[in-house]
């Protein structure tokens, strides 16, 4: 039968691996962020110097600059909450580790006790199993 030591490790293992999930999901979202900033500083840039790229009139850039702003707010949006998500998970890994520290601590004490008591009880049925001397001050 596995120990509790050994479950809370194995709970302890998909925890980060969660949280790895996490931190990754948070970095896919602010390269996201960062790529629809770009973008709005191009579309900027473009409205800016009068010469919209080829087949773009300056109200098309403007509506294009409008979602991509609004699309931006979303992400930024999520990425808060993702981060929030990954703060919370790092806190529940911790304390998670902690838990599975004390359980490893309580079996190896177990083990050693144990331990101890087969060695005591070995050395106990030895002693009974050697003659005892005659006691001398016999009366």
């Amino acid at each position: 039968m596995t120990s509790r030591a050994d479950k809370l490790s194995r709970i302890v293992s998909l925890v980060k691996l969660q949280l790895r999930l996490s931190q990754w999901q948070l970095a896919q979202l602010r390269q996201q962020e960062q790529s629809m900033q770009d973008e709005q500083a191009w579309l900027v840039g473009n409205l800016n110097e009068g010469k919209p790229p080829a087949g773009s009139s300056s109200e098309s850039i403007a509506r294009r600059l409008n979602r991509m702003s609004v699309g931006a707010r979303a992400v930024q949006e999520r990425a808060s909450m993702q981060l929030d998500k990954v703060r919370s998970e790092n806190r529940r890994v911790k304390q998670l580790e902690e838990v599975a520290r004390v359980a490893l601590a309580d079996k190896l004490r177990e083990a050693e006790k144990r331990s101890l008591e087969e060695m005591t009880g070995i050395h106990a049925v030895a002693r009974d199993l050697t003659p005892r001397q005659a006691s001398r001050n016999k009366t």
